[in-house]
């Protein structure tokens, strides 16, 4: 038997050191070639470490949340024959990148309507038999832990997949228990995903002085053409409001280029983008995320509808890649049914704006009556919520483009031509 050293290798983007995030090895185990060993963080990725070598784990190097340089040990291992002083070169690393997190924003949005995975053969426990949810809904509750009991609903009584990331954000099942319960402390450490979006969203709060603008919209003919396309979609994806939404911002902003753009403060450099790359803030059970669709403005209705779903789906399940979680210039985050009557979302940095919209309600409004005067009719209202680096983008500016995005929602038609 001899002692085998794995460095860490060099995993890319020109960094220096990486975080522990998870173990999965300590010392006694047991570990195969190309077994599990750690997964690192670095400024973009998670990486997962696999093993060049079988071999009984001796060391590892630090715990969860500690940094590791590259080039020094990570583990060291009792293996057969002889052993080597170091892991095999660099440029071969024994990894696998698995998910990647761009700076997070606040409310997550998955799409309502995406579709849910298959369901899980298994027999939900008797605890939550009696709480109405799909079986793709308890399926992923009983992997992160979650009792639905404990789950409330938004609305219907039907536990939803918004339902379950609502209640991770508010930390489980701590002060979301219903009355009567009581729990004990508990000390989570701020590790991985979770420390980069704390450390991204002091950043963005301590450099950029925000400010927000809220309009609301009326957006009872946005949704009659919703419900009408939904009606002839076929086998494409079921239209939510984000696709209406989104194909109206890019409309609207190639006559604010400040507003689609990305502030460098270290060079003093506005880059004023003249593609959309919109990031859309997605809930995982990791932390928030922001996948990017690619050129949002080239892509109809149906296409963005079908993009939304696959990068919500690969974000959530850990699948999402590199490049698909960067380089966004704009960035669209909602709640759905959760979204409030106003929000003040923060600046994705680099990026120079944000835009929430908040739930929709229903509420008398006086409306022409085609004969020059009014009548009260009942119609279906949103608020819109921007959010601007104030460095870069003008409140008046702001306020015109919100404007300029509420004639296109109010008129829909105008997202047809």
């Amino acid at each position: 038997m001899a002692r085998y050293v794995f460095n860490l290798p060099d995993i890319g983007e020109g960094i220096a050191e990486a975080e522990i995030v998870a173990w999965h090895v300590k010392p006694g185990d047991r570990v195969e070639e190309d077994g599990r060993l750690a997964d690192l963080m670095t400024d973009k990725a998670t990486v997962e470490m696999e093993s060049p070598v079988a071999g009984i784990v001796l060391e590892i190097a630090g715990g969860e949340g500690e940094m590791i340089a590259i080039g020094s040990p990570l583990v060291v291992l009792d293996v057969e024959g002889e052993g080597e002083d170091d892991a095999p070169p660099a440029a071969d690393p024994a990894r696998r990148e698995v998910t990647k997190a761009e700076p997070a924003v606040v409310e997550p949005e998955p799409p309502e309507e995406a579709p849910e995975p298959a369901e899980s053969p298994e027999k939900p426990p008797a605890h939550d038999a009696r709480v109405l949810a799909s079986p793709a809904v308890r399926a992923r509750a009983k992997e992160l832990g979650i009792d639905l009991a404990d789950v409330r609903p938004a609305e219907g009584g039907r536990v939803r997949h918004a339902d379950l990331d609502a209640f991770l954000s508010y930390g489980g099942a701590q002060g979301y228990a219903p009355a009567g319960r009581t729990l004990g402390d508990e000390q989570v450490k701020v590790i991985g995903l979770r420390r980069r979006i704390a450390e991204n969203m002091a950043a963005s709060k301590r450099h950029i002085p925000h400010f927000s603008y809220v309009e609301e919209c009326d957006v009872t003919e946005l949704e009659k053409m919703r419900t009408g396309l939904n009606a002839h979609r076929g086998s494409r994806a079921r239209l939510t409001m984000l696709p209406l939404l989104i194909t109206a911002i890019c409309r609207a902003l190639p006559d604010f280029p400040m507003i689609n753009a990305r502030y460098d403060d270290e060079a003093g450099i506005v880059t004023r983008h003249g593609s959309v790359h919109l990031g859309i803030a997605v809930q995982t059970g990791a932390g928030l995320m922001v996948p990017v669709i690619r050129d949002a403005q080239a892509r109809n209705l149906w296409q963005l509808a079908a993009e939304i779903v696959r990068l919500a789906t690969a974000a959530r399940e850990g699948k999402a890649k590199p490049e698909e979680l960067s380089g966004s210039t704009f960035t669209l985050t909602s709640l759905g049914p959760l979204g409030g009557v106003a929000s003040t979302p923060i600046v994705n940095r680099p990026e120079v704006a944000i835009i929430g919209p908040n739930r929709i309600v229903e509420r008398p409004m006086f409306v022409p009556d085609g004969l020059g005067g009014e009548r009260i009719e009942k119609r279906k209202l949103m608020n819109l919520s921007l959010s601007c680096d104030h460095r870069v983008v003008d409140g008046y500016d702001a306020a015109r483009f919100v404007q300029a995005v509420k004639k296109l929602v109010e008129t829909p038609a105008l997202l047809l031509v």
